[in-house]
């Protein structure tokens, strides 16, 4: 059995090396390093890296993982390189959150979850990245076991993860109901998107982007504990979801009909009432309005914008413990069909997720 160093380091690649590739965005990785390190050198890199996380035990920050996987994803591919790019936007912003980045979980890009595969193939990759190792090699099941692991060395450890497409979410968040759960604290879900995410599989799959809230709610205690900001893109009405599921909704109409402030008061009220001790954030990006996320699988209009997240997520982190999160869906090469002339892509993408994941950073202090 590893101990969690040795499976950190078995699992993880350094910040940025997450997307397997040769010569494609080469550049992009280089420069990340040597802002990270001082240094492109890969074995360099490898080491000062591996040196790093000799102090996870003892960092009070937020640790930031990536999870470059945008297998899970079906309209437009392109997320998995979402953590590299909000990493350097995030060195960009003056006076930004400090971190421990821990680095991003290693990708098989062919691959989602371990339980959609033959024995074979497993052996097969556990060969190719571990040399026979037994562990589990699709990035999604690497992921659960990850999270797993790092709470059991770290109770207190506050994660912030970097997507990857939105069915990153379902181990990062499994694994933190999981966690939390068994240390009797009563936790709820502040989830930001365009989509409701709950199909119970989506052409038979039942782990994607469309379904991992859905999987959430029997983990919880309630259903009406995951908690959905920005949706205006469903073939049901909002009263379908939360009638039939029982979670708890916030449309685009009721922040633009009664006002960010009403919003804000009711979800307070709500988690005051229900006793929510602690919060997972999970924020998909095409929960902003397109003007502001146009470089993602699937940019809507009238939605939110930055700002409003921005406050409503300072006034939820007054009244519990945000302490676990995740942005995805930040397609930095996706050129958005919307034709949004108020849009730079990706510049604007990049800036809104910076400030939004700079943002939850500073409340998971």
């Amino acid at each position: 059995m590893k101990n969690f160093l040795d499976k950190t380091k078995t699992y993880l690649a350094p910040p940025g090396n997450g997307v397997f590739t040769v010569h494609t965005a080469k550049e992009n990785k280089s420069n990340l390093h040597l802002k990270l390190y001082g240094t492109s050198d890969a074995q360099a890199v490898e080491d000062k890296w591996k040196e790093s996380l000799e102090k996870l035990k003892e960092t009070n920050d937020p640790i930031l993982l990536g999870l470059c996987s945008d297998t899970g994803g079906g309209i437009q591919r392109g997320a998995n390189w979402g953590p590299l790019f909000i990493r350097d936007e995030l060195l960009s912003i003056p006076d930004s959150e400090n971190y421990f980045d821990v680095g991003d979980i290693k990708v098989i890009p062919h691959l989602l979850h371990d339980k959609y595969l033959q024995p074979d193939l497993i052996k097969k990759c556990q060969q190719s990245i571990y040399s026979g190792e037994d562990l589990p090699v699709s990035a999604l099941s690497i992921a659960d076991d990850f999270v797993k692991s790092l709470f059991e060395f770290k109770p207190d450890a506050k994660l912030l993860t970097l997507g990857g497409d939105h069915s990153v979410s379902y181990p990062l968040v499994k694994e933190w109901i999981n966690f939390k759960r068994s240390k009797n604290i009563k936790v709820a879900i502040i989830h930001f998107d365009a989509h409701t995410d709950l199909m119970h599989d989506r052409l038979g799959v039942d782990i994607c982007f469309a379904s991992w809230a859905y999987h959430m709610i029997e983990l919880l205690d309630k259903p009406s504990h995951l908690l959905q900001y920005g949706i205006r893109s469903s073939g049901k009405p909002k009263s379908h979801w939360e009638e039939n599921l029982g979670v708890k909704q916030f449309w685009n109409y009721d922040f633009e009909g009664n006002g960010l402030e009403s919003v804000i008061e009711k979800t307070i009220a709500y988690l005051e009432a229900e006793k929510i001790e602690e919060v997972y954030i999970s924020f998909d990006i095409d929960g902003l309005d397109s003007k502001y996320a146009s470089s993602t699988g699937t940019p809507e209009k009238d939605g939110l914008a930055p700002h409003q997240c921005i406050l409503l997520i300072d006034e939820i982190a007054k009244v519990v413990k945000v302490t676990a999160a995740d942005m995805v869906e930040v397609a930095p090469f996706v050129q958005s069909n919307m034709k949004d002339k108020m849009a730079i892509e990706p510049d604007t993408t990049l800036k809104s997720a910076g400030l939004i994941v700079n943002k939850m950073l500073e409340v998971m202090k």
